[in-house]
């Protein structure tokens, strides 16, 4: 499979679509209007190996909700990630079992690359 899991409103995610310049064999899923759901989830799990990695701490909703001064366990990871979608790290591109989160210049090199490749 391959999969972006982006937010359309975040100017980041447009600029890495923009510049990874995916083949159009790839499967967009904006998270806003289509949710995330229980079994995506956990595809991404498998491959990432916690939810922690998928969860995203820049969110507002972390700050507003006083999260970092709680003892998160990976029950709750899952549980907000799944509760709202600014809690999700983004983008996530799957490519087959490789998975690619967040939007760091090692990360997003390290996709374009193994895109390059298809």
């Amino acid at each position: 499979m391959k999969k972006i899991y982006f937010l359309k409103t975040c100017n980041t995610c447009m600029r890495i679509i923009k510049e990874l310049n995916l083949p159009s064999d790839f499967v967009f899923q904006e998270i806003k209007e289509q949710s995330i759901t229980v079994s995506q989830l956990e595809e991404m799990y498998q491959l990432a190996g916690t939810y922690e990695a998928l969860f995203s701490k820049r969110a507002k909703l972390y700050k507003e909700m006083d999260l970092k001064n709680q003892s998160l366990k990976e029950a709750d990871f899952k549980h907000y990630i799944l509760d709202h979608y600014t809690f999700l790290k983004r983008p996530v591109i799957i490519l087959e079992d490789q998975i690619f989160i967040g939007n760091s210049q090692k990360t997003i090199k390290e996709a374009k690359s193994q895109i390059e490749k298809l």
